[in-house]
């Protein structure tokens, strides 16, 4: 696992260092929402954390084996929605990536349940597709500067 020090800016894209954010989930601390759940599945999957992924996804739905070698290159995350009802969540997110050349995303309305007082992902509706960003538009990468002094 990352050390805290070598990780200034969380993966999830919440603006605040990874040891005050992400990494306690990964260490084994419980999330206390569908969001922040997902949004410490996205920092895993940026960060390849292989075993949490596993273990934060619901044993109904979990696959036998979860290969990451040829994952995205995942950028930035956008929470579009999320909602909780009781034992259940929502969140509607979109998932950056880098493309050679260019960018992509994965868009998808993720179901979320808790049990014995833990939240897990279950199953998601995802959708993904080819991201063409403006030159005034926020850079996808997400450094919050604008697409043409970035990445373009």
């Amino acid at each position: 696992m990352p050390e805290q020090t070598t990780i200034p800016h969380c993966p999830c894209d919440s603006q605040r260092p990874y040891a005050d954010c992400c990494q306690r989930y990964h260490q084994g601390a419980t999330a206390d929402s569908p969001e922040a759940l997902m949004r410490s599945r996205f920092s895993a999957f940026v960060l390849k954390l292989g075993d949490y992924l596993r273990a934060s996804w619901h044993p109904d739905t979990r696959p036998e084996e979860l290969d990451l070698d040829n994952s995205p290159d995942w950028a930035s995350l956008r929470i579009l929605e999320s909602s909780q009802n009781g034992e259940n969540g929502l969140v509607h997110f979109q998932a950056i990536y880098r493309l050679n050349p260019g960018w992509g995303y994965l868009q998808e309305r993720s179901q979320f349940v808790r049990e014995n007082g833990r939240w897990y992902y279950l199953n998601g509706e995802p959708h993904e597709g080819i991201l063409k960003p403006g030159r005034n538009d926020p850079c996808p990468c997400g450094s919050g500067r604008k697409f043409k002094a970035c990445c373009l």
